[in-house]
């Protein structure tokens, strides 16, 4: 019993730090009403998923890759950030009203996005989880991808709650939208600078 606490214990602590701000880009895409959840529920799970899986392919053929280019990701929040902002702007040009788009695009654009965000986001996570399933077992790195999805879960119903919160709910879903594109644009330079990506550029 006491085994399996430590594990609960390691994957929940790891899981926390490395995708804390995934709950505040998450209340973004939730807040916005050309999301639906079942997009943002997919997008977000493909893209753990992903994240776990190339650790998990990483810490076996001890892959190491220059966090450098691992930052390269960073461009892809900037370049849904600037889509959306460009879409605000357009909306704002012609008059339209952002609460026209109540009913979401059914396409696979957004989960993609979803995807892509939380992939870019999670460059931490790679350097994590790599070393961590280096040193466990394969039942221990099943434990973990495990608890990472039920803790993806409770990421979601986190954002999710918030969003519908019957005091903070409504001015999150009025004017969050609006700040989404910044949030990603932000991310995206944050990832560029913490990897050092930008020094590729210059040499």
């Amino acid at each position: 019993m006491g085994y399996l606490l430590g594990v609960l214990s390691v994957a929940i602590v790891v899981f926390a730090s490395t995708d804390v701000d995934d709950i505040f880009v998450l209340i973004g895409f939730f807040a916005d009403p050309k999301f639906r959840a079942k997009q943002i529920v997919i997008g977000q799970y493909l893209g753990i998923a992903a994240l776990y899986g190339v650790s998990v392919i990483a810490s076996l053929l001890v892959l190491v890759v220059p966090a450098a280019y691992v930052g390269l990701l960073g461009f892809a929040p900037i370049y849904f950030g600037l889509r959306r902002l460009w879409e605000l702007w357009n909306d704002i040009d012609t008059g339209d009203n952002p609460e026209d788009h109540e009913k979401a695009s059914a396409g696979h654009g957004n989960i993609v996005a979803v995807a892509l965000v939380t992939i870019a986001n999670g460059g931490d996570n790679i350097s994590v989880y790599t070393p961590l399933f280096a040193t466990r077992s394969a039942y221990e790195i099943l434990a973990f991808g495990c608890i990472f999805a039920a803790l993806t879960a409770v990421w979601l119903v986190a954002a999710h709650s918030i969003v519908n919160h019957p005091k903070l709910g409504a001015p999150i879903r009025r004017y969050g939208y609006r700040f989404v594109p910044f949030v990603l644009i932000a991310i995206g330079m944050l990832i560029l600078y913490e990897a050092g990506t930008m020094t590729l550029f210059w040499r």
